[in-house]
């Protein structure tokens, strides 16, 4: 069963399609969502989360459905939003325990939780302070506090890095990383940062006007570029790449000197600096390469009709 199902789920707001159609099983520990602006990102989060009435379709989480089992799927759903919405005269405990009574949980069980997530995202000392007097960085983690109090299945979190210092997005990226390795909670984070993505997610659901561009495995993008190399070398290199597209190789060479190999599995390395010596080509550098979550983002946004992309994990 996947975390999130999608079956043909239309929505449309205010006369306007805004999800046209989206198709796909989500599997992933951390799945990332992208798009550009208008995709239709922050409108399938609301529609998970029961804001939103499909007019067409369907969609699941742990295999409820979002319209028939919409209470039982936000008990189970931790919730971190883009904006705030605070309540700027109350303590972070304060706070934070009365968004446990919401997803119901006992007042002193909610007061205990309301504790433990502070401490666990880092806001342990400052708990009994007044949110109004919080920093920006702080804000960000009482919003993850407070979506993790109850003990969710999932946890959405919506540009969960916006706004940060440096150091603030690494303390937030290395906590998600955190949440996703102990695995007992499935993360859905929407970006507009591909590096959050790439950091911390094993899959990634793309989207282009309202429909999947692409749903891919992230970890499975890496292995199967494992033997993408890029060299920088001097001298001709027509009759390198000649004894190298022998091999099984695949070859191109570029007027500045560059080559880009993708060799076969039983080729090695070693065996591409024997045919560079052979050839009187020297390598000045020599690069693994992979394709990052830049170029799978790029090639999904240039694809016309959209890429669709099914991965099961």
């Amino acid at each position: 069963m996947g975390v999130i199902e999608l079956q043909s789920l239309e929505v449309r707001l205010g006369g306007r399609t805004v999800l046209d159609g989206l198709t796909g099983e989500l599997r992933g520990d951390a799945i990332g969502l992208l798009g550009p602006n208008g995709a239709g990102k922050s409108t399938l989060i609301n529609t998970l989360l029961g804001f939103h009435e499909p007019v067409r379709g369907a969609a699941r989480v742990f295999g409820l459905d979002i319209c028939r089992d919409r209470a039982r799927i936000r008990q189970g759903i931790g919730y971190m939003p883009e904006n705030d919405s605070f309540i700027g005269n109350m303590s972070g405990v304060r706070f934070v325990r009365f968004m446990a009574e919401l997803a119901g949980l006992p007042r002193s069980e909610a007061l205990e939780r309301a504790h433990q997530a502070l401490f666990y995202v880092g806001l342990g000392e400052v708990r009994y302070r007044k949110i109004s007097t919080y920093s920006l960085g702080m804000k960000q983690l009482i919003k993850l506090a407070q979506a993790l109090a109850h003990g969710p299945r999932l946890l959405i979190l919506d540009e969960p890095t916006n706004g940060l210092d440096p150091m603030a997005r690494q303390r937030m990226v290395q906590t998600i990383q955190e949440i996703r390795k102990e695995g007992s909670i499935r993360l859905l984070i929407s970006s507009h940062l591909l590096r959050d993505i790439d950091e911390t997610c094993d899959e990634v659901l793309i989207l282009k006007q309202g429909r999947v561009a692409a749903l891919r495995n992230i970890e499975e993008e890496r292995r199967s570029n494992r033997n993408f190399i890029e060299m920088e070398t001097v001298g001709s290199t027509t009759k390198f790449c000649e004894r190298l597209r022998g091999l099984g190789c695949e070859c191109a060479s570029f007027p500045d000197g560059r080559v880009k190999l993708v060799m076969p599995d039983r080729i090695e390395v070693r065996d591409v600096y024997a045919m560079a010596s052979e050839n009187n080509v020297e390598i000045r550098r020599i690069n693994r390469r992979r394709d990052s979550l830049e170029d799978i983002f790029l090639r999904a946004m240039e694809n016309e009709p959209a890429r669709v992309e099914h991965v099961r994990i």
